[in-house]
């Protein structure tokens, strides 16, 4: 993008020159020439900034803003994800019909370690845990970076009413999403299968995961921008697994998304 701004300006340069020359009949006026230069690099400049702090299109966490804003840390194998989007079915969403939170036995224990997928999950995200005498239940811990805010060091005690130091089991690909994207149609052993896959489950703040609720990429991002990236390829590589379809502007939402990738 910014390549192709600073070359649309230096072409706008080119043509703006031989306009004046031709124009002039060739008593070009330099200084004018200059103060156009100036201008249209100017504005590309801004344009080029805009992209770097997050102030364009895609600054908001808003998926359907029009623009991902995500920054890139090189841990999304672009190619390969947008393979497997692309091997997606696109259709609309399925009606909400018989859609029950139950109908995904969730909590349950896929592993078969004896501990629950939240507590796993808890042990899996945090570090410094300290866990019950019951070797499962995680009573506090660290989170380094939570991925939907960006907040580092972020502490996690069980059983608090303080929503600053909770965390909710979330996934990524919602269990009301996956069911009007196909999983009505499974029987219930693909539906657990699906409520306690790792692949699928991140702690995250408890505010961002009820602010997202459903949502698909198209309805909404993480405001974490350094996170996008990798919670797009997730998603993508989730309802791949699971053959689960996508919207055409879940689609586009997550295309735009890559290619800042």
């Amino acid at each position: 993008m910014r390549r192709t701004l600073l070359g649309l300006a230096a072409a706008f340069l080119v043509a703006l020159v031989l306009v004046q020359v031709t124009g002039s009949g060739g008593d070009l006026d330099l200084d004018s020439v200059a103060d156009d230069a100036r201008a249209v690099i100017g504005d590309a400049a801004e344009d080029v900034a805009s992209l770097d702090d997050g102030s364009g299109d895609g600054g908001s966490g808003d998926g359907g803003s029009g623009g991902s804003g995500a920054s890139p840390d090189g841990s999304v194998d672009v190619t390969k994800v947008t393979r497997q989007l692309d091997g997606l079915t696109v259709k609309g969403k399925a009606p909400q019909t018989g859609y029950d939170r139950d109908e995904f036995d969730h909590w349950t224990d896929p592993d078969g370690n004896g501990c629950d997928a939240r507590n796993d999950m808890l042990a899996r995200d945090l570090s410094d845990e300290k866990v019950d005498d019951d070797g499962c239940t995680v009573l506090s811990g660290t989170y380094d970076v939570e991925p939907y805010t960006g907040e580092k060091n972020r502490a996690f005690e069980r059983g608090s009413d303080d929503l600053a130091v909770s965390l909710d089991a979330e996934h990524v690909v919602a269990l009301q999403n996956a069911w009007i994207s196909g999983a009505h149609d499974w029987n219930d052993n693909r539906r657990e299968k699906f409520a306690n896959d790792p692949a699928n489950l991140l702690m995250v703040d408890p505010g961002e995961n009820r602010t997202k609720g459903a949502a698909n990429a198209a309805e909404w991002l993480p405001p974490n921008k350094a996170f996008r990236c990798e919670y797009v390829a997730t998603q993508i590589q989730v309802k791949a697994a699971y053959e689960l379809a996508i919207t055409q502007p879940e689609k586009d939402a997550m295309n735009r998304v890559l290619e800042s990738c």
